[in-house]
């Protein structure tokens, strides 16, 4: 079994979020909302609704997936 890196379950969270790239999210919200997410769900719970996203809406999962990645990198170096 391999280790989970935190920026990836961060990833995760932010995509399983509500937050919308439109919203040009703050990194202090970006931060709020991946802890708020990962409380909500838990790492497994944001983990199985990026799954369901690209189950179900895979043209518009992976440019979600993207948009996470950058936010929170983003995110997380301002910290």
């Amino acid at each position: 079994m391999t280790a989970v890196e935190p920026d990836d379950i961060r990833i995760e969270a932010l995509f399983a979020s509500d937050v919308q790239r439109s919203e040009q999210p703050t990194p202090e919200l970006i931060r709020a909302v991946v802890s708020a997410t990962v409380q909500r769900l838990g790492p497994g719970g944001c983990a199985a609704r990026v799954a369901q996203e690209f189950g179900e809406h895979p043209d518009c999962a992976l440019g979600r997936m993207r948009w996470a990645r950058r936010a929170v990198r983003t995110a997380y170096e301002a910290a």
